[in-house]
């Protein structure tokens, strides 16, 4: 992680200012800054459009971003507004509900299709305000710098512990990729992606892999869209993780991930099968699952409710034959009473 000690502070007053008004759940304040983060994306990739085009350097804009009547809503238009009430007014009646619309006629990018059920909690004026300036105030032009912020605001996620939402710590995921060494040409998958931190470590890794010229091997043909719109897949069921990681994998340069609202272990996904050549995962091994929901294949490799035994039948099935696999199990799997699974 590379962001200075001057932005941790920020981000840590940004963070205290939730909790002050009354905003206190991590998850919560997490995506109340996602939501004005992705306004505030949008605008800027509109205004990069505008400049080019000012420049004569873009071709002309026949779909914007922000139509006319929604101009309004861009955050280089509210943000410097000196009523508090009418910018309030603008965010949660226009912009945000603007985003929501933009995932619901097919397009859209993972985060959009996922915005269905999303809450503005946001209710004061003076805090809609006060965080505007504040995020405004953070420096975010470059990649690096967006994704290392959003990953120091999860990092708050661990210590908090919110519902049971731990993650797995970043040198952990790291050294499991490094141990993958995945290929420009993967189809990369979690099937309980949470926050997306193995996705994204795994686009970090090939964000820097080098061919034995020394070049970039993400910038040889294919390779770039591959990345961004085949390469990673991952799967949840808690509506507010899919809108965290969407936004996780975005800020850190992957454009159009497969982000998809499953119950991995569920029937009603039985049929996929022999898709991806690597899974990273650290699923949730706690507790049972309804016996009827599960996936019959699963059950007839072994006859349990235990998640922690029926993710690894799971993942058998959906690699590719010479597929691999990094994930983590607990060590009762491999030692303890539930030995029988490794010895099937």
């Amino acid at each position: 992680m590379t962001i200075t000690g001057e932005i941790k502070s920020k981000v840590d007053k940004l963070w205290t200012t939730f909790w002050n008004n009354g905003i206190s759940n991590p998850l919560s304040v997490i995506e109340q800054i996602s939501y004005l983060l992705f306004i505030k994306r949008l605008d800027d990739l509109e205004l990069l459009k505008e400049k080019k085009k000012a420049r004569g350097l873009g071709e002309r804009d026949n779909d914007p971003i922000f139509p006319e009547h929604k101009q309004r809503s861009r955050w280089s238009q509210f943000k410097n507004l000196s009523d508090a009430e009418e910018m309030l007014a603008i965010v949660r009646d226009e912009a945000f509900p603007f985003i929501k619309t933009l995932g619901t006629t097919g397009g859209g990018n993972a985060y959009t299709r996922h915005m269905k059920d999303a809450v503005f909690l946001i209710a004061s004026p003076a805090l809609l305000a006060n965080v505007v300036t504040q995020i405004d105030s953070i420096p975010m032009e470059d990649r690096d710098t967006k994704g290392d912020l959003y990953e120091y605001m999860l990092s708050k996620l661990t210590t908090a512990g919110t519902n049971g939402q731990f993650r797995t710590p970043r040198h952990i995921i790291r050294m499991m990729v490094e141990l993958m060494e995945p290929k420009a040409r993967e189809i990369i998958c979690d099937p309980a992606c949470g926050t997306g931190g193995f996705l994204v470590a795994a686009a970090e890794y090939l964000q820097e892999l080098e061919d034995s010229d020394g070049n970039k091997v993400l910038n040889a043909p294919g390779n770039r869209e591959h990345f961004n719109k085949e390469m990673f897949h991952g799967f949840d069921f808690d509506g507010t993780m899919l809108r965290i990681g969407s936004m996780n994998l975005m800020l850190h340069g992957i454009e159009d991930p497969s982000i998809e609202a499953r119950d991995s272990l569920s029937e009603d996904y039985a049929d996929l099968k022999e898709a991806f050549t690597l899974i990273l995962a650290n699923p949730p091994f706690k507790g049972s699952v309804e016996k009827s929901t599960i996936a019959k294949d699963l059950t007839k490799v072994i006859s349990t409710t235990k998640t922690e035994l029926l993710f690894l039948p799971l993942f058998l099935r959906l690699l590719k034959n010479g597929g691999q696999a990094a994930v983590i199990v607990p060590d009762g799997v491999l030692f303890g009473s539930s030995k029988r699974m490794s010895e099937k």
